[in-house]
């Protein structure tokens, strides 16, 4: 059996698959993460305690996927939004805990992984040797998978083109740096773009459903604005890793845009006279980050 938990702001959710990767047993809690890291340690052991009931036995190994990541040099936890487990010994607390051996890696290698081993790249291009899956939702993330396995690199940090340098029109970014991907094309960055526009508020939903219509220029210019900027970053990746296949995940990778003109903004972009680099939407949904956990 293969056990994973994904740590997400607001829930925690367990999974235990089979070795055909079907589910055998899955479960949600609440993080309750103001509550601090022996709380969220606890909530994970619950999990652990449930799921273990409706399959029958306990788990030998379990992987964990998490938002930020655990700094190999320290051992401490970092770059997550759950901020009551960065800087902290977020692994070795919870290894007591559990008492047996974990392996834990970044949300979006997790989804890189899931969709790779069973996801969209498993069912459309099972050659792929080198894969690259982008997070696009709330923030900007991404995870590398090369032959099967996750490349996080010397300082934990491999894949994340979300803090790369893009445009200082972006503004201050909360990692402290000027102009990150994250601060232009992540859902809530193009959702504050429209709004100091306008003054009017809206979703993204609302904002995209306005650009495919035309019936708003500030619509327009917001999605426009973004599918230049999405050509920029991606073709930075692109002219450095050469993925076989993109495979986009987040609340941001369901405007179909991005598929078409956004592909078409990254081969204006990327270092070569043609690009014929699939980027395709993910398979598994949210989903993903809990199955990719199970996989490592």
């Amino acid at each position: 059996m293969l056990w994973g938990i994904d740590l997400g702001g607001t829930k925690i959710e367990g999974v235990v698959l089979n070795n055909q990767h079907m589910v055998l047993a899955r479960e949600r809690v609440p993080t309750e993460a103001h509550m601090g890291i022996s709380h969220i340690v606890g909530q994970i052991r619950k999990v652990i305690n449930i799921l273990s009931e409706e399959v029958g036995e306990q788990p030998t190994q379990i992987g964990i996927g998490t938002p930020g990541t655990i700094d190999p040099h320290t051992g401490l936890l970092k770059n997550s939004n759950t901020q009551a487990i960065n800087n902290q010994p977020f692994l070795e607390e919870l290894k007591k805990a559990i008492n047996i051996p974990v392996k834990i890696a970044n949300d979006a290698n997790c989804f890189a992984l899931a969709e790779t081993k069973m996801g969209a790249v498993a069912e459309k291009y099972p050659e792929a040797k080198v894969v690259f899956g982008v997070i696009m939702g709330t923030g900007v993330g991404g995870g590398i998978v090369i032959n099967g396995q996750i490349l996080e690199g010397r300082q934990g940090i491999g894949g994340e083109w979300g803090h790369t340098f893009l445009d200082r029109a972006g503004g201050v970014c909360y990692c402290g740096k000027k102009g990150c991907v994250e601060r232009i094309i992540a859902g809530p960055s193009l959702e504050r773009y429209y709004f100091e526009n306008t003054g009017s508020k809206k979703n993204l939903k609302e904002i995209y459903s306005l650009y495919k219509t035309k019936s708003d220029r500030n619509a327009v210019q917001t999605i426009e604005r973004m599918i230049h900027f999405f050509g920029i970053g991606l073709s930075n990746v692109i002219n450095i890793l050469d993925p076989d296949v993109i495979v986009l995940g987040g609340g941001v990778s369901n405007l179909d845009v991005l598929y078409t003109e956004g592909k078409e903004s990254v081969r204006r972009n990327v270092f070569n006279p043609s690009f014929d680099t699939p980027i395709i939407p993910p398979l598994l949904g949210d989903s993903a980050g809990v199955f990719g956990a199970a996989f490592l």
